[in-house]
């Protein structure tokens, strides 16, 4: 019963998206991808709710966001073997191609930032300097910055520091000069842990920034 409701949610919000994004096309070629791009994230975080709060279930949400919202294949070989070797791997950076065609570059927070700081370590700096390298010589890319705490501490605290972090990552990009319009920063605090909060180790993994980048129609 509850898997029927899904799909049946599922097939209306698939419906809401043609909607919508057909509705954008007509108000002018220059807002199409802007529009749709709104349109599929918004859709796409909701199918995610609906598919489930795990981690295929948010890219199987994302995934359908951004056929909705016009976000393009690509291939991300080139990119991908440069940031890894711009020291990635030896600080446990990964780099990966997702299944819904973006390609996310997760930062843990020991190699990133100091314990409730958002100042960058100076290890960090070749990898997103390789990440902005990119972004300036494909304009097509764009890119966002997800912060995440662990659980403990005030809530509010934890929203603040991890959206700091994502401002951290994107303002620094910026300076190498990618265009901020480019780029987006979002800080979902404790949100979507990826590892239990009862251990050191669980929370250490939790603290992140993912960054994921994803090209757009031309």
């Amino acid at each position: 019963m509850k898997t029927s409701l899904k799909l049946n949610r599922l097939v209306a919000c698939i419906g809401a998206a043609a909607v919508m994004t057909g509705c954008a096309s007509m108000e002018g070629k220059g807002g199409d991808t802007a529009m749709g791009s709104g349109i599929g994230a918004a859709i796409g975080a909701g199918l995610g709710v609906l598919i489930g709060d795990s981690t295929e279930g948010a890219l199987i949400g994302a995934g359908i966001g951004a056929v909705a919202g016009g976000i393009v294949g690509y291939n991300w070989s080139a990119i991908k073997n440069d940031v890894e070797k711009s020291g990635a791997s030896d600080l446990g950076v990964a780099v990966t191609e997702m299944p819904d065609g973006t390609l996310r570059v997760h930062i843990p927070s020991n190699v990133s930032f100091e314990s409730g700081q958002y100042q960058l370590k100076p290890a960090l700096l070749p990898v997103l300097d390789s990440v902005a390298r990119a972004l300036i010589q494909h304009p097509e890319l764009r890119a966002k910055a997800i912060g995440y705490t662990d659980n403990t501490g005030s809530l509010q605290l934890n929203q603040t520091l991890s959206l700091e972090r994502a401002q951290a990552v994107t303002g620094y990009m910026a300076n190498q000069g990618v265009p901020p319009s480019h780029m987006m920063d979002e800080g979902r605090g404790p949100n979507n842990p990826i590892a239990s909060n009862d251990t050191p180790e669980g929370r250490s993994l939790n603290r992140r920034v993912e960054l994921f980048l994803y090209a757009v129609k031309p």
